[in-house]
């Protein structure tokens, strides 16, 4: 456990995602099997102890420390795993005993029966000191939260084994933990693990943002555009008997989606929108589908209040046959083809927009609010589907000038009503390698929202300062704003004005975000 709980004490104290991957990298590096593949397991979400539940865990501390002290302590720290690491009492005739390893605590937990679980609990939080504790509690709890995605992992893991990210990608619901034959891939003992045949994610190809001096250069005879829909982008993968719907991270998120997987009866792979969308394809708004995000399974209830549609844009697969490295006209056919033919329920093709050059198309896009409708996509027609955001196959052409993705930093309770809550959010935007507060909202998220908010910054802190809480940069806030203007009040130099949350996002990575120079493009004079 003592590489583990380094790593873990690294990550939560490291906010830069480039330092966040030279920490991964260095513990696959200097860890051996098995223990840097269940700690693999671990980050990737693919390791559940179901008898180590937190209920559990607050009865076994309150059999070492007194309960009152005990509460107020968690209510002050605010997490489950640190207040226990830090309030655990030790005992002095265990302190030379020897700490267990990673392959110990998984392969003995596993064999447990659920009445013997606390007690090999109790005795390793014996053995270990604070950080070793914190470690243990939330690899057995399965809530790390320290700032890295599954994505995150996977890209450590690719740059440290010098592979393709996509080529990683492919071969990885194929696997299983401890992921020896994966190691043994990436330290070049061995061949890449067979991809198979399942439903597999494959990672998706993305865009950039469009800018006046890119359209400049731009033959609009050389595009095809279609509208960008106010959803969230997803996969469907439907192969060799089984149904996945991933998140645009590769995430599976087909439990909260059974009325698109229950209709994947067909054998493809498909790019397309996820969206709640009423009578047969009118498009609800996209807080509609923020009811049905972030959630492991879905009631009936919220099945039929917001049924989830998907909007296809692209074909990847059509059975064996790999249609990617086709051009986008060529795949658009074949997908045109396909829904004729397959007619699945609850999707339908995102139309293509015709226009005959770019003043026409600003007009359209200037009208897409009111519909739904992010904006605009570009995509050339000669552009195969790669992994991944190469320059100029693909532009995103959003609505309306004055919205940014940015990044949660800062948190403070609110006054009156909101006092139990964490309700004034400080966010920023990359500067480099760094994040800068641009502005602070304190509206523009319904109550629902509101609760998740607070439950995401109390198990998320990084620091305190007084009534403030600084947060791991993981969660992506759309903010809408009127206009921009120079302040030498905030590090970045630039403050908005008006700001409020638009959306949370609660799919979209974090570095992902927009950057400073997008927001200095738009400061007023």
């Amino acid at each position: 456990m003592r590489n583990f709980s380094a790593l873990i004490d690294g990550l939560v104290f490291m906010p830069a995602r480039n330092g966040k991957i030279r920490l991964l990298a260095d513990f696959f590096a200097t860890t051996p099997d098995p223990d840097r593949g269940w700690a693999l397991a671990a980050l990737t979400e693919s390791l559940v102890f179901h008898e180590a539940k937190p209920a559990a865990i607050r009865q076994l501390v309150a059999t070492r420390v007194d309960p009152e002290l005990f509460a107020l302590s968690y209510d002050y720290v605010g997490d489950l795993a640190e207040t226990v690491a830090l309030i655990w009492p030790e005992r002095p005739e265990r302190a030379n005993s020897l700490p267990p390893s990673m392959t110990e605590v998984v392969e003995t937990l596993r064999a447990a029966k659920r009445g013997q679980v606390m007690g090999l609990v109790e005795g390793w939080l014996d053995t270990l000191d604070s950080s070793g504790r914190f470690a243990l509690l939330k690899l057995i709890t399965g809530s790390l939260r320290v700032g890295v995605s599954a994505r995150l992992a996977k890209t450590a893991l690719a740059e440290w084994g010098k592979v393709d990210l996509g080529d990683l990608e492919e071969c990885w619901h194929g696997l299983t933990p401890p992921y020896a034959d994966l190691f043994a891939w990436l330290e070049g003992k061995s061949d890449r693990p067979a991809a198979g045949k399942g439903a597999g994610f494959r990672p998706l190809m993305l865009s950039h943002p469009l800018e006046e001096e890119d359209m400049a250069g731009l033959d609009p005879a050389d595009y095809a555009a279609e509208w960008k829909w106010d959803g969230i982008r997803v996969q469907l993968a439907a192969r060799g008997g089984e149904r996945r719907v991933y998140s645009r991270t590769g995430d599976d998120v087909s439990g909260a989606f059974p009325d698109i997987a229950d209709h994947m009866t067909f054998d493809a792979v498909l790019d397309g929108e996820l969206l709640v969308a009423r009578d047969e394809g009118a498009i609800a708004p996209f807080n509609d589908l923020q009811q049905r995000l972030n959630r492991k399974t879905v009631t009936a209830a919220m099945l039929k209040e917001f049924p989830a549609w998907v909007r296809l844009y692209d074909i990847l697969f059509d059975g064996e046959e790999d249609l990617r490295g086709l051009p986008f006209t060529e795949r658009r056919a074949r997908l045109e083809r396909w829904h004729d033919a397959v007619r699945p329920r609850r999707m339908d093709l995102s139309p293509l927009v015709p226009f005959e050059g770019w003043e026409a198309l600003k007009g359209l896009r200037e009208g897409s609010r009111e519909n739904s409708i992010e904006g605009l996509m570009l995509k050339r027609k000669d552009s195969v589907y790669v992994a991944g955001r190469p320059k100029g196959p693909w532009f995103k052409w959003k609505r309306g000038a004055l919205t940014l993705d940015t990044v949660l930093m800062y948190a403070q309770r609110g006054h009156g009503k909101r006092s139990s809550y964490y309700s004034d959010f400080t966010f920023g935007v990359w500067r480099g390698g760094e994040l800068v507060p641009v502005g602070k909202a304190y509206f523009g998220f319904t109550d629902a929202e509101l609760v998740e908010l607070d439950r995401w910054v109390r198990n998320r802190t990084t620091r305190r300062y007084g009534p403030v809480r600084e947060v791991e940069p993981g969660l992506v806030l759309e903010v809408a704003f009127d206009s921009v203007h120079p302040s030498n009040r905030h590090k970045s130099g630039l403050a908005m004005r008006f700001p409020r949350v638009h959306r949370i996002r609660w799919d979209k990575p974090a570095a992902e975000a927009d950057r400073l120079e997008t927001l200095q493009a738009m400061v007023v004079g």
